[in-house]
C-alpha cells in the first residue's frame, strides 16, 4: 500500500509527493475517452530512433524508451496491476520492497497481490528506508516504471549513473489511469488489450455519475486509513483520496481541512459528524485499530452500523483496481439503495 502523499503514519511506511493531486471533477465515459486520445497523442511522438519510442510521462519528463522491452522493473503496485492486467507480468523482472528488517516485499505489497501476480523476494529492489541502486542494476532492466515514492534524486541515479530510462506514472485523476493504461499498452505493442482495458474502466467511471448524477443533496463522510490515540488520518482538500470520495458523490469529512492528509480529532469527527464511515485495512490494520481509536463508539456511524471496511489499496493505489473495485464499494456505501 502506498499512501499518496499522507505523512509518515505508522503502519504505512511508503509516502508520495503532492505534485501529481488535483481535485477529481466528475467524470462521464465519453469525456474520460476523448480526454485519454488526446492526452496520449501529446504524449506518444513516435520512434526516436528504430526500435525506440519518446514519451511523455505524468510528471512532464521526455523518455525515450525502448519498444516492447523484455526485461523491465516496476517501482510502485499500481503499476504493476497495470502490467498485470495487460498480460505483461512476464517482462516484469524486479519490483519495490522494503529492507528484509522492515518487512521487505509485505510492506509494499499485499499478500493477494504476491500470490496473484507471482512476485517474490528474489524481484526486489529496496526503495526503503534508504535506495538501494544495485539491486536494481542486478536485474539489468531495459526499463523503469515507477510513481513518485521514487524520489527525484534516486531517478536521476537511475537514469544518469545506472543509464536505464525512467517513465515516471503517477495519474492526476481517475481518468488519468486510463492514459497511462494507454501509455503502456502503446510502450509495449499491446494497444488492443489497452483499449479493452480502458474500455470497463470508462464504463466504471461512468457507473459513478449514474448513481450520483441525481443526488439533492451528498452525505458526510470520514474514510480513514489509519487510527491512533489522537484520532483518525482520512483526506483533505487537494489529495487524490478527496476527488475519489467527490466522485462517488460524497463530502469527506477532512473536506474543510487546511492540510492534505489531516488527522481529525474525534471531536472533529462528531462536529462533522458523518453518516457513513469507510475504513482501510490491510499492512497490519485491522477493523479492531479504528474501535479502538478516540471516541470510536460516539459516532453517529458506528451507532447506525454504516461502517464498511475496505482494502486499503482501493483508497490509496491510483490504478484500474481503484475504479473497478474501489470505486463500485465507496458507491455502494456512501449510497445503498441507489449503487
Amino acid at each position: 500500500m502506498s499512501l499518496n502523499g499522507a505523512p509518515p503514519v505508522p503502519p504505512p511506511r511508503r509516502t508520495i509527493a503532492l505534485s501529481w493531486f488535483v481535485v477529481g471533477l466528475l467524470i462521464v465515459a465519453g469525456v474520460a475517452i476523448a480526454g485519454t486520445a488526446a492526452y496520449s497523442a501529446l504524449r506518444s511522438s513516435g520512434p526516436a530512433t528504430p526500435g525506440n519510442l519518446t514519451v511523455t510521462d505524468d510528471l512532464g519528463r521526455t523518455v525515450v524508451v525502448p519498444l516492447d522491452p523484455e526485461r523491465v522493473a516496476v517501482l510502485s503496485p499500481s503499476i504493476m496491476d497495470i502490467m498485470f492486467r495487460l498480460g505483461l507480468r512476464s517482462h516484469v523482472v524486479g519490483v519495490d520492497c522494503y529492507a528484509a528488517a522492515d518487512g521487505g516485499l509485505a510492506e509494499d505489497y499485499s499478500p493477494d497481490q504476491v500470490a496473484l501476480w507471482g512476485l517474490s523476494s528474489s524481484m526486489c529492489i529496496q526503495i526503503g528506508p534508504t535506495f538501494a541502486p544495485e539491486m536494481l542494476e542486478n536485474l539489468t532492466p531495459q526499463l523503469v516504471l515507477a510513481s513518485t515514492i521514487v524520489s527525484v534524486a534516486e531517478v536521476e541515479t537511475i537514469s544518469t549513473t545506472l543509464k536505464v530510462p525512467v517513465v515516471m506514472l503517477q495519474p492526476p485523476t481517475l481518468s488519468g489511469i486510463l492514459v497511462d493504461v494507454d501509455l503502456v499498452g502503446t510502450i509495449f505493442g499491446v494497444s488492443s488489450e489497452a483499449a479493452a482495458l480502458n474500455a470497463k474502466l470508462s464504463a466504471g467511471l461512468y457507473n459513478a455519475t449514474v448513481v450520483t448524477g441525481n443526488l439533492s443533496t451528498l452525505p458526510t463522510v470520514l474514510v480513514t486509513y489509519y487510527a491512533d490515540p489522537n484520532g483518525y488520518w482520512t483526506y483533505g482538500p487537494g489529495s487524490f483520496g478527496e476527488s475519489l470520495i467527490e466522485i462517488a458523490g460524497a463530502i469527506g469529512a477532512g473536506a474543510n481541512a487546511t492540510l492534505p492528509y489531516p488527522e481529525l480529532s474525534p471531536a472533529q469527527v462528531l462536529v462533522a459528524n458523518p453518516s457513513v464511515i469507510v475504513y482501510g485495512v490491510g499492512f497490519g490494520v485491522n477493523e479492531s485499530t479504528y474501535t479502538a481509536g478516540p471516541l470510536w463508539s460516539e459516532f453517529s456511524a458506528v451507532k447506525n452500523g454504516n461502517l464498511t471496511g475496505i482494502d486499503s489499496n482501493w483508497l490509496t493505489e491510483p490504478d484500474p483496481t481503484m475504479i473497478l473495485d474501489g470505486l463500485p464499494t465507496l458507491l455502494a456505501a456512501f449510497h445503498p439503495s441507489a449503487a
